[in-house]
């Protein structure tokens, strides 16, 4: 909440036109996504790898318990999850899922790579990165109605 609050007052000194949504958005993004980034990029004891086949994890968990289904899909549909729904409601440039769905895609690329390249007992799988990516497609359409007036008239589906 201070960080709010420190964060719009200093938006109005600046003479931003929306101080306080746009400091509650930055702070959501970076509350809501930090923990999940951290606990990806914590040492791990497992198998580490590289999986490029796209549905190749996901087909592995068919046989596997539903709570580790559950776990394993659900987890990675939230990793980006306060950023797909605050983006959009934060900066016009990103009031579109498939912008949102592009930058987690792209931001998921990157953590995928660092798990490999920091060597983290971790696998690195496509399929985590399309998990992430439709994630925050997914919570970017929740907060729709907060930022689609944002859009151009006329290009808003119906």
């Amino acid at each position: 909440m201070l960080a709010i609050v420190l964060l719009a007052r200093h938006r109005v000194r600046a003479g931003h036109p929306a101080p306080l949504r746009v400091s509650i958005a930055d702070v959501g993004i970076a509350v809501g996504t930090a923990p999940w980034i951290g606990m990806i990029l914590t040492p791990a004891g497992g198998a580490s790898g590289v999986a490029l086949v796209p549905f190749s994890d996901l087909a592995d968990l068919a046989g596997a318990p539903w709570d580790e289904v559950f776990v394993q899909v659900g987890g990675n549909l939230l990793v980006f999850a306060a950023l797909g729904a605050l983006l959009p409601v934060r900066s016009r440039a990103m009031s579109s899922t498939a912008r949102v769905a592009a930058l987690a895609a792209a931001f998921s690329v990157m953590v995928e790579v660092l798990q490999y390249a920091l060597r983290l007992g971790r696998f690195s799988s496509v399929d985590d990165v399309i998990l992430n990516a439709t994630g925050a497609a997914i919570f970017s359409l929740v907060t729709r109605r907060w930022w689609a007036d944002r859009i151009p008239a006329g290009t808003v589906p119906r």
